[in-house]
């Protein structure tokens, strides 16, 4: 292969075979279970990292489930989103995340910064209750669960939260060890339909482990349950700051 071959065809790794494929990626009938809860102000600060300013001491814990997505298939994810500002504008601050999906994780990992590791997270209907669970292998790591469509929410107020920015900390490092990407990205989600929102009551669980450390944000007080069912794009990032500038 030479070398405008290489230029030309390279995309992702492996060369020949990326383990995804160029965007835009589309998501029909992505599912969302949120659990908005209160935690420690203190742990919040030892991993929000700076520019990014904590507004609360809040965390929103998710399980999506994804059946229908261009480019990277069927699979589910759960992991903890932070309610941030940046510059004085509202956003998400994406701390950690768990799918049950090689190529996903690849492309969130390659592309925006998404703290995407190999887990088994499951979000599913069980009589009248959702219930979303996180496996760290053999281990139980989260446990969330809502009343099934108990009260519909204000579909305009649910877009309008989906539409706020959303930032990363991508981290690649170079060939020999060192730091090569460090940067504060930002991404939005673009067209999105929201199809149903609902509440109810909800419950959360965490637990301790070692390379899961969901629980080192702990979970003082569950705030409220969201159900959300929407279309929508992953729209790609940009970088406002980059930390080896």
């Amino acid at each position: 292969m030479h070398i405008d071959d290489v230029k030309r065809q390279a995309f992702a790794m492996p060369l020949t075979s990326p383990a995804f494929p160029p965007g835009p990626y589309r998501f029909k009938n992505r599912e969302f279970l949120i659990v908005i809860y209160r935690t420690d102000m203190d742990a919040l600060r030892a991993v929000v990292p700076e520019p990014l300013q904590i507004t609360d001491a809040i965390v929103k814990y998710e399980f999506i489930r994804m059946p229908d997505s261009t480019g990277f298939g069927d699979y589910t994810e759960s992991g903890q989103v932070i309610p941030v500002s940046f510059e004085g504008q509202a956003g998400g601050y994406v701390h950690s995340m768990y799918l049950n999906d090689e190529a996903p994780i690849a492309g969130g990992r390659e592309l925006w910064g998404f703290p995407k590791k190999l887990a088994s997270p499951s979000l599913t209907v069980e009589r009248d209750t959702l219930l979303g669970t996180l496996d760290y292998g053999p281990v139980r790591v989260a446990t969330a669960t809502m009343g099934y469509k108990h009260r519909a929410l204000d579909s305009a107020a649910v877009l309008a939260a989906m539409l706020a920015p959303n930032y990363l900390l991508k981290i690649i490092p170079h060939v020999d060890g060192s730091p090569r990407i460090c940067e504060l990205v930002r991404y939005f989600l673009t067209d999105v339909t929201v199809k149903g929102a609902w509440t109810g009551p909800a419950a959360l669980e965490l637990a301790h482990h070692a390379l899961a450390p969901v629980a080192q944000l702990p979970v003082l007080e569950v705030l409220s349950g969201t159900h959300i069912l929407t279309d929508m794009t992953l729209g790609l990032g940009s970088v406002i700051h980059d930390y080896l500038a």
